[in-house]
Formats: C-alpha cells, structure tokens, sequence
C-alpha cells in the first residue's frame, strides 16, 4: 500500500475510533482502534493509528459535532465524580482520565484512584453505606518512582471497583497509600497521567 493511501487509512480509523469513543463511551483506545480497523477490512498494525492520534481526532469531533452536548455531560460527569469523592474523602480520591482532562464523551467511564490501607477496608465502607459494586482490576503503567535500579515504567494490577450511577459507571481502583507518589501514563501517549483532588474538582465544577 502507497505511503499516501496508508495514512490516509490511519485517518480515517481514528476519526472512526474517535466517534465511537465520543458517542459509544468506549473507554479503551486499543479496543476503539481494533474495532474501527476491522470496520474498514485491515488488522495490520501498520495501518492502526497511535493512541495519540485518536485522541487528537476525539477533541476535534467533539468541538465539530458535540460542541453542545459534550461540555453539558462533562459537567454532569464532573458533579457525579465530585459527589462520589466527597463520599470517599477518607481514601484520598483523586480524579483522573477522560473526565478530568475534559475528552470524556456521551456515556463515558468515571475514573477515580483512591488509595487506602487495605482494600477490604474500601469493600466494607461500600457495603456499609449501601453502595452496589461489581469488583475487578485493571493493569496500569506506573512511571519510575525514582529508584535508580528502575529505568522504565513498571505494570502493576489494582483492584477495581465499579459503580453504577444515573451519570455513567465510575471505576474506583485501589492503590496502596504510599502510591499517591508515584504517577500512573496515560494510555494516550504515555505521559504521567493527571490527578486532581476533591478541591481541585470542585474548582472544575
């Protein structure tokens, strides 16, 4: 395939992984691309865009297309996340993901990283204020924590509680306390991810 055709087809990819991720809520960039890349007959990895570029068309689709409903759900997303950490203050909350940095679209996850003692600890304060969860965990890149011994970033496994709520799911993952120092990437382009604290939200909001 000609250099030209085959970015072309990148393009178009990613304006199809955006708008999925944009009105689907489709939270996963490597699940997007994989779906929009069979929609147009190819799994060839040369031809599947960067998570960079499909974030990059998801704000574009979002200023074209959902100029007006994207800011209006954002802050309902925004107000549900603030709620949700005032109710887990004692854990740390710290918003983080699409939601925080503003590219959540229709029906998006919620991510929010607590970090607690132990994890028993979040299970029984859930079911003692009544709060239905499904458990599971995700894998995160976490980034050097300074030691000298550790060049590259290292994948750790946390727990994950999930909340259904009239807003959308949110997605509780657990760190240990002491991990608050150290960033998890983002999935995008592998920079230190953001994390905003309860005053920091209600500031957004």
């Amino acid at each position: 395939m000609a250099k030209e055709n085959l970015q072309q087809l990148r393009q178009l990819i990613a304006q199809q992984a955006a708008r999925m991720m944009a009105e689907e809520g489709i939270s996963d960039f490597a699940y997007a691309k994989k779906k929009a890349g069979r929609q147009f007959d190819t799994v060839d990895n040369l031809a599947l865009p960067s998570n960079a570029e499909i974030e990059a068309e998801l704000k574009l689709y979002n200023q074209l297309f959902l100029s007006e409903a994207q800011p209006e759900n954002l802050h309902t997303l925004r107000k549900n996340a603030l709620f949700t950490m005032q109710l887990l203050e004692r854990f740390n909350p710290h918003l983080t993901g699409a939601v925080l940095d503003g590219t959540a679209g229709l029906g998006s996850e919620t991510h929010i990283h607590l970090f607690a003692d132990s994890l028993k600890e979040v299970e029984m304060f859930l079911l003692n204020q009544g709060v239905p969860f499904n458990t599971n965990e995700k894998s995160y890149r976490l980034s050097n924590d300074g030691k000298r011994d550790k060049k590259a970033s290292a994948r750790k496994k946390v727990p994950v509680f999930s909340l259904e709520t009239d807003a959308g799911e949110i997605k509780l993952s657990v760190f240990d306390v002491d991990e608050i120092r150290v960033a998890t990437k983002r999935a995008a382009d592998g920079s230190n991810a953001e994390r905003a604290t309860i005053s920091e939200v209600m500031d957004l909001v």
